[in-house]
């Protein structure tokens, strides 16, 4: 059994037991959240999409920590006019473990 939700517009094809990482969520590490934005449900090979969300279908999940991602530069220049910026960035996240889809 897999569902496809979406959070923090993207996309994710979950199965129970799955961790992953998904957009910061406001919620501290055990707490439970729901998402309820189930575009898909496959269950015993029957496959049931929304339009554009599945009706009554929710994916539960606990929270395993908040973190933040790889730094990464973004460094902005123009030759020949001694302009340069270099800056970093971490973008945060929240890792999840999908605990039950509901169908």
């Amino acid at each position: 059994m897999y569902a496809i939700i979406e959070t923090g517009g993207k996309q994710y094809r979950v199965e129970e037991g799955d961790t992953l990482f998904v957009e910061k969520i406001d919620s501290n590490a055990g707490e439970t959240v729901e998402f309820d934005k189930v575009l898909a449900v496959s269950n015993a090979g029957k496959l049931s999409v929304g339009t554009p969300f599945v009706e009554g279908a929710k994916v539960s999940a606990s929270v395993v920590e908040q973190g933040k991602g790889k730094k990464i530069i973004v460094f902005k220049y123009k030759s020949k006019k001694d302009y340069r910026r270099k800056q970093g960035h971490r973008q945060p996240h929240t890792k999840i473990k999908i605990e039950k889809i509901n169908a």
